[in-house]
């Protein structure tokens, strides 16, 4: 009888350590692309010194292209509007991502309330950044300069 209840016992730690395989193997995963993600996000993201020149700008000139089909004159203020989207899309990424990376299981997530977070965020950013500007404490590049 005792040898029957160890090999029940042992079939039910089996199949635990099965299920709980299976599972580590789903949050790993999840981490591993939340990782990407936020790499991903870094590299669109105005954290990132050096991604204007690879990313950044070219898909704002692809965005500012695909308007200029409708007008020539929409090509600067749409990639205006595309740089900051991709910097935004960025900023959202890496959100994404480090929820994935620090949540210990998968929960529920709410899609509208991360984007409105990611939203706010981005936009408090780019007012701090532009507050910063117009109070002479950083300085603008000679791009800016009139003369």
């Amino acid at each position: 009888m005792k040898s029957a209840n160890k090999v029940s016992e042992a079939g039910q730690v089996a199949e635990q350590v099965a299920l709980g395989g299976e599972g580590t193997n789903k949050v790993m995963w999840k981490k591993l692309t939340g990782g990407l993600l936020v790499v991903i996000g870094y590299l669109l993201s105005p954290l990132c010194w050096w991604n204007d020149l690879f990313f950044n700008l070219p898909i704002a000139s692809f965005f500012g292209y695909l308007f200029s089909w409708l007008s020539p004159d929409l090509f600067v203020p749409c990639s205006i509007v595309g740089y900051w989207l991709s910097n935004i899309a960025g900023i959202l990424l890496m959100q994404a991502g480090a929820l994935d990376v620090l949540q210990g299981q998968p929960k529920e997530r709410n899609l509208k309330k991360e984007l409105f977070t990611g939203l706010v965020s981005s936009t408090v950013y780019t007012g701090v950044i532009l507050a910063l500007i117009q109070f002479k404490i950083l300085d603008t590049p000679v791009l800016f300069s009139g003369g």
